[in-house]
């Protein structure tokens, strides 16, 4: 196996720097077609707001992709520094990028521990690599591998019970701001899958009015329909803004939606000293991060679910220890399932050249054999006959200790010989 996982998350790198880091649509088909090119590997880049992971495989005698190489291919992508880059990164081997990436699908290393997002975006992370003709024997075991230990985890323990998405954690934050909800407005900028789990939960906060807004004016409306908001057209933001008192933003926008000068001069002028709390889910941030002042203006983004995280794996400690306990048992059945198929070509060649000297042997043997006289005599051709396909079996590893004498792995292949054997020592 020569696999890599290499990347940065919450606990590794700051917002700030994950932002810069995302791909949008074009930028993640074009790099995806660039690390095969450019290093032969198979590879699936994987991006939420919590993460940004390149994973790589390459043949077995091919050179690792290592971290440093990544951070360089990185900081060209985005236009980063890549010394900035590689400080925030981790690098994961074989067996450890293995059971990584079983934990980021069950949840397990998630800033909501079990959060249910993530096994989608896993999935949807393979799908497109696939279509993009950037996968390979490797990584086509392994994602659907991946999914299938994260199914296997919601459904044999109790990791996944109640709200555990960042939006429902996020929501939960809001709780904890506001001691009651029967007077405020609530936005919700963007409705795609974020936005809509957003709404979900903030139903159960009973808030006096929910705003919906988002560039497409239809699946605005859509979405407030079904969750009892109001729409409002994405040219009235400001005003949206002025309004409510608590915001949740959800878009997939490129570039922030709201800078400074504009919150500013168009949000905060009108809105006298009355209290708002922005949390921004975005990746890359849609509001400026200057923006928050804590009094009466608070942003907060991703990272700050960190304080909700420890309680919500407070809560499900106990499931955690029999989820972790599954990903150990399925790296360990995928890294053997993958070495017996790796083995599988050498096994098929070692028993076509036992059956090429067996047959060898057997021909002239019977031969001999029809025209023998006497019991003694077919006796000897038969003790002739096994000590020949011995010798014929034996000659290639002896040549090959032989030959090895004197050179730097002689050692090792003599080991190898006696456990092959089952030789003692």
């Amino acid at each position: 196996m020569n696999l890599r996982a290499i990347g940065c998350n919450v606990e590794s790198a700051a917002v700030e720097l994950r932002e810069k880091l995302v791909f949008d649509e074009p930028k993640l088909r074009r790099a995806l077609a660039e690390l095969t090119a450019r290093y032969g590997a198979e590879a699936v880049v994987l991006g939420t707001c919590n993460r940004v992971e390149l994973y790589l495989a390459r043949p077995e005698d091919g050179s690792p992709v290592h971290a440093p190489l990544v951070a360089e291919f990185l900081g060209e992508v985005h236009g980063v520094p890549a010394d900035l880059i590689v400080l925030h990164l981790y690098e994961l081997a074989d067996a450890a990028a293995v059971r990584h990436v079983f934990r980021v699908a069950a949840g397990l290393d998630s800033v909501v521990v079990g959060e249910d997002q993530i096994a989608g975006q896993v999935k949807e992370a393979f799908d497109t690599a696939r279509t993009c003709g950037a996968t390979g024997p490797l990584l086509n075991a392994l994602f659907p591998a991946a999914l299938r230990v994260s199914k296997r985890v919601r459904t044999e323990t109790g990791i996944a019970r109640g709200q555990v998405s960042v939006a429902s954690a996020a929501v939960r934050f809001v709780r904890e701001v506001f001691d009651h909800f029967a007077d405020k407005t609530v936005l919700v900028i963007g409705v795609g899958e974020m936005g809509q789990l957003t709404l979900v939960h903030l139903k159960e906060l009973n808030p006096a009015g929910i705003l919906v807004t988002n560039r497409s004016p239809e699946r605005a409306a859509t979405a407030a329909a079904e969750y009892g908001g109001q729409a409002v057209p994405w040219d009235q933001l400001d005003d949206a803004l002025v309004r409510a008192d608590i915001v949740l933003s959800t878009t997939g926008a490129p570039e922030l939606i709201m800078p400074r000068r504009r919150f500013e001069e168009k949000v905060l002028s009108k809105r006298g000293r009355r209290k708002l709390v922005i949390f921004d889910l975005a990746m890359p941030r849609d509001f400026d991060p200057r923006i928050h002042d804590g009094d009466p203006v608070s942003l907060f983004n991703v990272d700050d679910l960190t304080a909700v995280r420890d309680q919500q794996l407070a809560e499900r400690r106990r499931h955690v220890g029999p989820a972790e306990a599954i990903v150990e048992t399925e790296v360990g059945k995928f890294v053997q399932d993958w070495n017996r198929r790796k083995d599988g070509p050498v096994i098929g060649q070692l028993t076509a050249e036992a059956d090429r000297i067996r047959e060898a042997v057997l021909g002239p043997l019977l031969e001999k054999l029809n025209g023998a006289q006497t019991a003694a005599e077919r006796a000897r051709l038969v003790e002739g006959g096994l000590r020949l396909l011995q010798n014929k079996l034996l000659h290639g590893p002896i040549a090959a200790l032989r030959d090895a004498a004197g050179q730097a792995h002689h050692g090792s292949l003599r080991d190898a010989l006696r456990k092959l054997f089952g030789l003692q020592g």
